[in-house]
């Protein structure tokens, strides 16, 4: 199915109210105007995400870089060259995903994220996902996985496990960062066992 508008129905709102509509391009273009943080005073650009509206996969990670800040995409350079092999070993192209961030502007210096921050920032992802509908999220390295699951628990411990996100609950997966894997190649197999959990649930028939 190719959208490029999803509407859904307020439950709250009994079954004959009107549908709200979420417009991807109207939610990109409220988040290039956004001024919630001090972190718009120092960005090139936002970073709102890219890819296919109607995939099964969406893939979170941390926050843009400088690369991803200059040029507006989530995810270039080698990290993003090692993600696309990632998700051909798969069987997935990254036209075929969809890809965005915790935060939609570079943190300077690429720090951490703050609390404040990623809150400035929770309802876009969450309309993002509102929008796809992915039959399940892929969260990219600790940070994404820590603030997307609300959890402090060590990136190590949450790999192999399978979590849930939302009302629907969508399947989430935990695995690292592109970065850290080119840092620390021989983490890649473990990478590689949640990259075929995620091919696993994507397969699963759909009831």
């Amino acid at each position: 199915m190719d959208i490029d508008v999803w509407v859904r129905r307020s439950v709250d709102d009994g079954p004959d109210a009107p549908t709200p509509v979420i417009d991807p391009a109207k939610l990109a273009a409220e988040v290039a105007r956004c001024t919630r943080c001090d972190l718009h005073r120092e960005r090139t650009q936002t970073v709102f995400g890219i890819g296919n509206l109607s995939a099964d996969l969406l893939i979170i990670g941390e926050a843009p870089g400088a690369e991803e800040d200059r040029l507006g995409e989530p995810f270039v350079g080698r990290a993003g060259k090692l993600l696309n092999s990632m998700l051909r070993a798969i069987g997935l192209t990254r036209e075929q995903v969809y890809i965005a961030n915790i935060l939609k502007c570079r943190p300077p210096g690429n720090r951490d994220p703050s609390p404040e921050e990623v809150a400035n920032c929770a309802s876009y992802l969450a309309r993002q996902v509102d929008i796809i509908r992915p039959r399940m999220i892929l969260a990219v390295g600790r940070i994404a996985a820590q603030n997307l699951l609300h959890r402090t628990t060590p990136i190590g411990k949450m790999r192999g496990q399978r979590y849930t996100y939302g009302d629907p609950e969508i399947p989430v997966i935990v695995t690292y960062h592109p970065a850290y894997l080119l840092r620390s190649p021989r983490e890649k197999r473990k990478a590689w066992a949640d990259l075929l959990l995620v091919k696993e649930l994507i397969e699963e028939p759909i009831l």
